[in-house]
């Protein structure tokens, strides 16, 4: 081979070894950005379920059959008398009940 053409095909070489190694990395950078993307998605589903359960509880919470229940067990609350229930106005209003 010429000197000619030594000088035009080792730049090639260089470029194309390069680009090899370039999508070398890029595919390895592809694998470990999945792997990652796969662990994040498995955290993300496990709090949607954690989510959901806390849903669930805090209805079961503020169910009213079972605050009523608790109020008057362990409270000891009873709804007063209606001749004992007073109603007042705001103060400022100027009207009277």
């Amino acid at each position: 081979m010429s000197r000619w053409q030594w000088a035009f095909l080792l730049p090639l070489l260089l470029v194309v070894v390069a680009s090899a190694l370039v999508l070398v990395y890029q595919r390895q950078e592809n694998r470990m950005l999945f792997v990652q993307q796969q662990e994040l998605n498995s955290v993300r589903d496990t709090a949607e379920v954690e989510w959901g359960r806390l849903q669930l509880e805090q209805a079961t919470l503020a169910d009213i059959a079972r605050v009523e229940r608790i109020a008057r067990d362990t409270l000891a609350m009873r709804e007063p008398v209606p001749a004992r229930v007073i109603i007042t106005t705001p103060s400022g209003s100027g009207g009277q009940r």
